[in-house]
């Protein structure tokens, strides 16, 4: 075992990024306060190569040295959009044909590893702030709520790493639906990838 070379990893220049088909998911920050967060999730983003994120209320949006510094590069290869309100940025997301989900611990909500996508329609995921979760009135709005089940003590996850749970669950997902067999999404390419 070693481990893998830059080129060997194959990595893609930002306009082949920019022009690369992407995975049918959005993101919503709804009122996300902290920059670093924010890079991180671009960079998570970029990973998982998504449509894009919408930065919602007063969540921080690029450019920014604290954003840049967790993104490294990620603003300049994810799609983003800045929107005042994120009510009003779902139901955009839904007139345009978007699933909406939000991520949150809330009653009836459904925990991710039996959430089923058919990636018929585009899927848009809602991660709230780190402290107060997804607001209530953008809950009244979404299909329903993703939550990911915890064991410990706190039954909190910081939003970057629940955006990269989230994410990579829906990419698999999506790579195993025949939308994503159709598609350029080929996990046999990561040779370091198995069994999945």
């Amino acid at each position: 075992m070693r481990k893998l070379t830059m080129a060997e990893l194959g990595r893609k220049t930002v306009e082949e990024c920019r022009q690369a088909e992407k995975l049918p998911v959005l993101v919503v920050l709804d009122q996300v306060r902290s920059m670093h967060n924010v890079g991180a999730v671009f960079r998570t983003a970029d990973a998982f190569q998504i449509q894009a994120i919408w930065l919602c209320g007063y969540t921080p949006r690029p450019p920014h040295r604290d954003i840049h510094k967790t993104a490294l590069g990620a603003t300049e290869t994810v799609a983003w959009q800045h929107h005042p309100d994120t009510v009003e940025a779902i139901r955009q997301l839904k007139q345009q044909g978007y699933e909406v989900w939000a991520v949150e611990q809330a009653t009836h909500s459904r925990y991710l590893q039996d959430f089923q996508p058919d990636f018929s329609r585009p899927i848009a995921v809602v991660f709230g702030n780190e402290m107060h979760g997804v607001q209530e009135p953008v809950l009244q709005e979404v299909e329903g709520c993703l939550e990911i089940p915890q064991f410990g003590m706190k039954h909190s996850l910081n939003i970057a790493v629940s955006v990269g749970v989230v994410l990579w669950d829906l990419l698999v997902k999506y790579i195993r639906s025949p939308q994503g067999r159709a598609s350029s999404f080929d996990l046999q390419t990561h040779r370091y990838i198995e069994d999945l």
